[in-house]
Formats: structure tokens, C-alpha cells, sequence
């Protein structure tokens, strides 16, 4: 058996063109207006470079503006929340993503409880994270938003499925845990002290890796035509790999993402649907 390849760039393709509509729309209710996203990168790394200018250029793509605060390496923390405030009471600006990691001398998780919770499209805050947890509408982070949507493009039965996922991260693990428990999977979260975890992986209707450990998922980890999300990536000498040994296991899943080109490209696409989510919330 070969698994379906679950082609995350047609996926993402398909939400940003939702995306554009609902910017269309949004702007002929509020007389020309469009949602608005804010991102602030500190720093010069090149990799969060690209990615920033990979959503910047996504943003106005789909008819949305785009707003950028660069700030430079040695930027203090006060300085970060300033921006940050100042983008909190900006009207033209509905979205706020702050390019993570910071560098060392800025207090992370200071300037991420900063953000308004109505422009957390992240979905990182602590209001946003117990929202999500409650089950009560709010901003849920992007990536596990974009697994649940490759799941449901896939054809794949959450109710009732039992789920695994390897890592337990803010940014994937608990929210996607939280997604999965509201449409009615069984989750189990694994992570470095799981005892047993080829065991409790080869149960899995769901797979999702997200631990960033090159191919740690192999074939006897999988339940054949299990559903195999892998939001890994992992720069290694063959190149650019995700968490799942993909040629073995692709002969035993039902349905795989690949690295890259799966769960990656869906990140920026949910990332603007909630730009247009928050923005559909703001008084007329």
C-alpha cells in the first residue's frame, strides 16, 4: 500500500483563495476598508527574513495591508513592548505576529502577554491559550489550525479516531490537542518521558510528530492507513527532513504530509484567515 500524499501547497492554495473572498467582502460592507497585519521582527537572522517577507507578501496577495516594525539585534524588551502597544491601539492594524524566537535579551513571554488578545493572531496569549482550552471562540494558533484543515482535506474521520501527538510545545502540541478534543478525537500527547512510545504511536488512527527529531517516526511506529501529519523540519545533510521516515512509513499510512510542502505552507494560510477572523470582530 502507498499512502496519499496529502499536497499541503493545494490545500493552503484553496484557504488563502477563501481568505481574498472574505477580504472582499469585509471591504464592501466597511466602505473600502481592509484587515490590516502588523509583524515585527528583531533582529537580522535570514531565515525569519524570508519567512517575514513569505507573509508579507501573502498579506497584500489576498488584498489585506501589510504593516512592519524591524527593530535591530540588540533591542531591549521595553523597547519591543513600546512597539507592541503602539501597534495595540493602532485601528488600521488587526493582526499582530511578532516573528518568534527573540533574542536572548528580550523577555519572550512578556512581549507575546503584551499583544491584545483581539490581535493575537498567533494565538500565544494566555487569554487566547484558555479560550482555546475552554472550547470558547478565539485566535488558535496557526499550525495546529493548519493540521486540523489538511486532516479535513484528507478525508480523514477525527470523531471517535484516536490521536497521537509527539510534542507537547505551545506553538503545536496543546493547542492541537485542545482542536482534536473538540471535534470528538481520543488524545494522548506523548512526549520525552512517554514510556513505551512505539506502542502507543502504532494505536494512533491520527499520528502528528511535531518534535523536531529527524525520521524519529519509522514504519513500525504506524498503524497501517493510519493518517501521518508530520510538522517537523529538520535540516540534516540529505537536506531539509520532517520527524517521519517518510519512504517506509508512506508504505504502511493511509495518508501522509511531506516535508517539505505539507503542514509548512498551511501555516501563513491560517495566519491570514485570522487576520480576517479579528478583523470581522472590530466595531464598525
Amino acid at each position: 500500500m502507498s499512502a496519499n500524499v496529502i499536497d499541503g501547497k493545494a490545500v493552503a492554495a484553496e484557504v488563502k483563495e477563501r481568505v481574498a473572498e472574505d477580504v472582499r467582502r469585509f471591504s464592501a460592507e466597511r466602505d473600502g476598508d481592509v484587515p490590516g497585519l502588523a509583524t515585527v521582527l528583531v533582529g537580522e537572522d535570514p531565515a525569519s527574513q524570508i519567512y517575514i517577507a513569505s507573509k508579507r507578501r501573502q498579506t497584500e496577495e489576498v488584498g489585506m495591508r501589510s504593516f512592519h516594525h524591524q527593530l535591530g539585534e540588540g533591542t531591549p524588551t521595553e523597547e519591543g513592548l513600546d512597539v507592541v502597544r503602539q501597534l495595540n491601539d493602532e485601528d488600521t492594524v488587526d493582526g499582530i505576529l511578532v516573528q518568534l524566537p527573540l533574542p536572548d535579551q528580550v523577555d519572550q513571554d512578556e512581549v507575546i502577554s503584551t499583544i491584545s488578545p483581539a490581535k493575537d493572531v498567533d494565538g500565544l496569549t494566555a487569554v487566547s491559550a484558555g479560550l482555546l482550552a475552554q472550547g470558547r471562540p478565539g485566535l488558535v494558533p496557526c499550525t495546529p489550525q493548519g493540521v486540523i484543515e489538511l486532516l479535513r482535506h484528507a478525508g480523514t474521520e477525527i470523531e471517535g479516531a484516536e490521536a497521537v501527538i509527539l510534542g507537547r510545545s505551545i506553538l503545536v502540541g496543546r493547542p492541537l490537542s485542545a482542536l482534536l478534543l473538540g471535534e470528538n478525537a481520543t488524545v494522548t500527547v506523548c512526549h520525552s518521558r512517554t514510556r513505551e512510545l512505539a506502542a502507543v504511536c502504532s494505536r494512533a488512527d491520527i499520528l502528528v510528530a511535531a518534535v523536531g527529531s529527524p525520521r524519529l517516526v519509522t514504519a513500525e511506529m504506524v498503524k497501517p492507513g493510519a493518517t501521518v501529519i508530520d510538522v517537523g523540519t529538520n535540516r540534516t545533510d540529505d537536506g531539509l527532513v520532517g520527524d517521519v521516515d517518510f519512504d517506509p512509513v508512506s508504505e504502511i499510512a493511509g495518508a501522509i504530509t511531506p516535508v517539505p510542502g505539507g503542514v509548512g505552507p498551511m501555516t501563513i494560510a491560517m495566519l491570514l484567515a485570522n487576520t480576517v477572523a479579528a478583523a470581522s470582530r472590530r466595531p464598525q
